[in-house]
């Protein structure tokens, strides 16, 4: 939910009455005008609702999300769930939500209302125990659907809010809030001009300019219009912004002749003084309907003024993107996975301007191949392909933009399970890449052939992609990637001293560099040698310092590796219970990844190894138990019970 950074007054009877709704009926819609308070008033609903929902409370804020097509997207990532299969987001969602007592908040519905309905319907028939949430100012119109219209506050009400923005006593200015129709942001974007003008003389000015209005229009109205000339035109181009924006993004985007940059800090202030723009630490926003208010005057400026703003943003985020990803092989590696997370919705309008708008097709494909990093190494794969195709589509050019969508579509197409997709994609980025990109489009084939099982084609298909790398002089990530996934192919054919030599220089060029998420990788790879060669204390050392990287960057196929291996590693030293305990917890975690350990031979043999080891050490019907305990369970609370364990059972015995 979106962060509050006033107090919240009021509104009891109503949060009790919405939590009671919500045990009787599984789907629940806040209705109500715009900045009425429904999402403050669901965010203090899905707090109470903590209990009620053992498995957890997610709220997805809809306002960043522009297709419908991204809501099932939308709601994934608020989930923090990753999937990595070419399942439809939705079907992921249904299943992972199917056995358990979850509340979903859906925030901000109202531009996608039918969307939202279709979604809701399918989980709430597939997960029976699911509760949602909805706040939009129209109702889904689905069967089932309680609907809980959302009142202004009442005369108390209000005149305690007024008086609490307001920093004093107006306990007289009942009229005022009876002006407002006692909206709460109505009152708010009042409370502020109170220091400016007498009560008398707000409401006048509120009865005589925007009589036909209503509460929240005229108050929004007259905040507009009591703003300066280039207030009001910051706030139409701030509009822009999708989300949150930093002080230099809003230089970049919004300023020029008419409104310097040096100028756009106390603007910006102005703003937040008269609660047009939310401050957030460092960060700022709109409101929703603040936002459309000022989307509404950009668009009275005509469409190339429109057009302009929005190919600023664009280029904005893009060279936002191509820092990002620059800046990846280094130490600062989790600064920009959060700084692109806290983006997303500014990288996804970006991507909709250019898919949307002709002669934009080249920096749509730019954009989407550049954020490769956080759609393969953040757990974004399923929107990442979902833009990669759509700009692969939209320009079938061959150019360098072309060739590097084509091999990161291909990648992401690998790491979700389709060979055939992926085979075509880089197929065509070998035929038609700069040598740069069929250099990755050959590691990537490897990666593919490795996956196979096809071991004798990876290795030459890696050592050739490395080769290109080292004539054209390039250290980075991929290149990186490519020497652990050449040691992991030649682990597999049981060149174990080989792989831990590539290892060993590629541990010391990810400390040099401050490199983490290959590092991840490296620490997989020896902890399957540690095991291999018998060191089982290495081997978990190894492998739960893998884990550690991995969640790092929420890369669900590195942490479920690494959990399967860690499971075998807790057999083999005796903890047969904690290990079928972490299986079953894998289990669920590949349901959202795809085939299990992508049916490759090399890397279910340690699964295998673990499920005989454990089935013998603790019987069939009591490793089966274990199972279902551990997938039950969840991954987060089998780690903690398996690393207590293992504390336990080390401990010097208590004299």
């Amino acid at each position: 939910m979106r962060a509050e950074v006033t107090s919240f007054i009021g509104r009891e009877p109503e949060i009790t009455e919405i939590a009671r709704l919500l045990e009787v009926s599984r789907l629940v819609t806040l209705t109500g005008v715009g900045g009425v308070g429904k999402s403050r008033l669901a965010s203090r609903v899905a707090a109470v609702a903590q209990a009620a929902s053992p498995d957890g409370v997610f709220v997805a804020d809809l306002a960043k999300v522009g297709e419908p097509d991204l809501l099932s997207h939308a709601v994934a990532d608020a989930m923090r769930l990753t999937d990595r299969t070419t399942r439809p987001a939705d079907e992921v969602l249904t299943a992972h939500l199917a056995d358990r007592r979850a509340l979903l908040v859906l925030d901000g519905a109202d531009r996608l209302v039918d969307a939202c309905a279709k979604l809701a319907e399918l989980l709430l028939r597939g997960a029976p125990e699911l509760r949602v949430l909805v706040t939009s100012r129209q109702p889904l119109d689905v069967a089932g659907e309680h609907l809980f219209a959302v009142a202004p506050m009442t005369r108390a009400e209000a005149l305690e809010l007024l008086s609490e923005r307001a920093g004093r006593v107006v306990a007289d200015d009942a009229g005022l809030c009876d002006r407002l129709d006692g909206i709460p942001l109505a009152i708010e974007l009042a409370a502020v001009r109170l220091g400016e003008f007498p009560v008398e003389e707000l409401v006048r000015r509120l009865d005589d300019r925007f009589r036909l209005l209503d509460g929240l229009r005229a108050a929004i109205g007259l905040s507009h219009e009591l703003c300066s000339p280039a207030e009001r035109l910051l706030w139409a181009r701030l509009s822009v912004f999708a989300g949150s924006f930093g002080l230099a993004a809003a230089e970049e985007v919004c300023a020029d002749r008419t409104l310097p940059a040096h100028a756009l800090l106390g603007l910006i202030s102005g703003l937040v003084d008269r609660s047009i723009v939310v401050r957030a630490g460092a960060q700022y926003r709109l409101l929703d309907t603040v936002r459309d208010y000022g989307e509404e005057w950009l668009h009275r400026l005509g469409p190339d003024e429109t057009d302009r703003l929005r190919r600023k943003h664009k280029n904005h985020y893009l060279r936002l993107a191509r820092r990002g990803e620059s800046q990846w092989f280094g130490p600062g590696q989790q600064k920009i996975y959060a700084r692109t997370h806290a983006e997303h919705g500014n990288f996804r309008a970006a991507l909709e301007f250019c898919v949307s708008t002709p002669g934009e097709e080249r920096d749509g494909l730019d954009l989407a191949a550049t954020l490769w990093f956080y759609w393969v190494c953040c757990g974004h794969l399923g929107e990442g392909r979902h833009w990669l195709e759509q700009v692969l589509d939209s320009d079938p050019s061959p150019t360098p933009e072309r060739a590097k969508a084509l091999w990161v579509a291909g990648y992401v197409a690998i790491m979700m399970g389709d060979t055939a997709r992926a085979t075509t994609l880089l197929a065509e980025c070998r035929e038609r890449g700069d040598d740069r990109s069929r250099a990755r489009a050959v590691q990537r084939l490897g990666a593919l052939a490795m996956l196979a099982d096809e071991l004798d084609r990876a290795i030459p298909l890696l050592l050739h992609a490395l080769a290109e790398y080292e004539d054209m002089g390039l250290l980075d990530t991929h290149v990186l990637m490519g020497k652990i996934e050449l040691a992991m192919a030649q682990a597999f054919t049981g060149r174990l001293e080989p792989a831990g030599v590539i290892c060993r220089d590629v541990r010391r060029l990810c400390e040099d560099h401050g490199e983490r998420w290959v590092l991840a990788y490296v620490c997989y790879v020896e902890a399957y040698l540690a095991w291999g060669s018998g060191d089982h204390a290495g081997a978990e050392r190894l492998a739960r310092e893998s884990l550690t990287y991995s969640r790092i960057f929420n890369d669900l196929i590195g942490t479920v590796l690494d959990v399967e291996l860690l499971a075998l590693v807790l057999v083999g030293t005796g903890d047969a219970a904690g290990g079928a305990l972490l299986q079953g917890a894998a289990a669920v975690v590949w349901e959202s990844v795809g085939s299990p350990l992508y049916g490759s031979r090399h890397f279910t043999a340690a699964h295998d190894e673990c499920a005989r080891r454990a089935a013998i050490e603790l019987g069939e019907e009591a490793y089966q138990t274990a199972l279902a305990r551990g997938r039950g369970m969840g991954l987060d609370r089998a780690l903690e019970l398996s690393t207590r364990g293992r504390e336990l059972s080390t401990a010097a015995p208590q004299t």
